[in-house]
């Protein structure tokens, strides 16, 4: 029998002569007591040594960094202020969850006296593909809240700011967004900043765990023609409900047959792009269900959904229905029914582009046989007014012509001659 080193207290003195060996008989032996009623002990000991040491390493809590306000543009898109290193100008950037850096504009650099770095990276956009320059390690000032060691790539946003109607200098993404956890509230239009760690979610919500590398991807559920489950782009810097890959809709027959595609012109990185525009019977986000949602359909050129891996991109006038929580950290993202959940969409079709260009809002592109073309609208008009709206705010424009089927009154300078057209507007639902 093979005898056993052992620790004193755990063992006792036994007479084994009966069973020892030959030869080994009237000899005493040490052997290993049985440990039944040390054990139990024993496992609580290290119970409690594995709870000290959790304790140690529990992660702090969140803590508030900071809150401040934002602006809303058309189709929800937020718009931020803040300021670019020392230099004292306030700029407007905008907040996006569809980009993979953090940026500045070219005009702005050059504003600045700023000497950029080249390089050979290349942003992809749904018009094109740019090689950027950098800026290195830089600081950007929140309000309450600095952020340094910031990578800002230069790009030229003339399209946005013509978009929109305001300077964009910027656009804010994953470089910043992936630092913090954002927890973004429409109902009050207010950004609050954490710090990464333990969080409690409020009740009444739903925790999503994105596919997240650089940018976020939802899964999602659409109907038309029939029922797909879908990967999408979670986008808040897209001021649209959603966009669908003209491949997939091809692929798939995933349209109604008697959808009717109205002819539309969308910016983006790269310049404009033609796309179509009309609307799916539903959409189904986690529980959350919206129904009769417009739709752009794009031909993704540069290849920006990476399909069939990526449908498409989901736009923040679906997300702005909800308060969101983005903790990258976590790969969890939080979304809360706000009071803007049951928000009609917009429905309404003119054929026309509204762009704010050296101070006067000039016509884009007019669609053939629309109901402004068929008006006689043309692209270059000048916009005096509309309805009973006069000046240059772009924003509002914009918004007299998103109720569908009402007539809309516009008044244009054209080659210095003023002119006023009447249309109703077409509802693409």
């Amino acid at each position: 029998m093979k005898l056993l080193p052992v620790c004193a207290r755990n063992t006792k003195k036994i007479d084994y002569s009966s069973v020892a060996p030959a030869g080994r008989r009237n000899k005493s032996y040490i052997v290993r007591q049985k440990p039944g009623k040390y054990l139990l002990p024993f496992i609580l000991l290290l119970l409690s040594f594995w709870a000290n040491a959790q304790e140690q390493f529990v992660e702090p809590p969140a803590r508030q960094l900071t809150t401040f306000g934002f602006r809303q543009l058309s189709g929800g898109v937020i718009l931020l202020k803040a300021q670019f290193d020392n230099f004292p100008d306030t700029l407007n950037f905008i907040l996006d969850s569809g980009s993979g850096g953090i940026s500045l504009d070219s005009t702005t650099v050059v504003k600045f006296g700023i000497t950029p770095t080249p390089s050979d990276f290349t942003i992809l956009g749904i018009a094109g593909i740019r090689k950027v320059s950098f800026v290195y390690n830089q600081k950007l000032k929140l309000p309450g809240l600095t952020v340094d060691s910031l990578n800002f790539h230069i790009s030229n946003y003339d399209i946005l700011t013509s978009v929109y109607g305001e300077k964009i200098d910027g656009i804010i993404g994953f470089s910043l967004l992936n630092r913090y956890i954002f927890n973004i509230n429409y109902d009050n239009s207010t950004i609050a900043i954490y710090s990464n760690g333990r969080i409690r979610y409020p009740r009444g919500g739903w925790l999503y765990e994105p596919v997240l590398r650089t940018l976020p991807v939802m899964a999602g559920r659409i109907k038309d023609a029939k029922i797909s489950y879908s990967r999408f782009l979670f986008d808040i810097g897209a001021g649209l409900c959603m966009m669908l890959n003209k491949e997939f809709i091809d692929d798939s027959s995933f349209l109604d047959k008697g959808r009717k595609l109205f002819a539309k012109e969308a910016e983006g990185l790269g310049g404009k792009v033609d796309m179509s525009l009309t609307v799916i019977k539903e959409l189904r986000i986690g529980p959350y269900r919206f129904k009769n949602i417009p739709v752009f359909i794009f031909d993704d050129v540069y290849n920006i959904t990476s399909y069939p891996y990526l449908s498409g991109i989901l736009g923040n006038d679906i997300l702005r229905r909800f308060n969101l929580i983005l903790n990258y950290s976590k790969k969890e993202f939080y979304l809360i029914p706000n009071s803007h959940y049951s928000d009609p969409f917009d429905y309404a079709y003119s054929g026309i582009e509204l762009y704010l260009i050296d101070g006067k809002i000039i016509l884009g592109d007019v669609a053939a046989r629309s109901p402004a073309a068929l008006a006689g609208l043309k692209e270059g008009d000048v916009v005096i007014g509309i309805n009973n709206f006069i000046g240059q705010n772009l924003q509002q424009y914009k918004q007299a012509l998103q109720s569908a089927n009402e007539k809309v009154k516009i008044i244009i300078s054209r080659n210095g001659k003023l002119m006023q057209f009447s249309f109703r507007l077409k509802s693409i639902f």
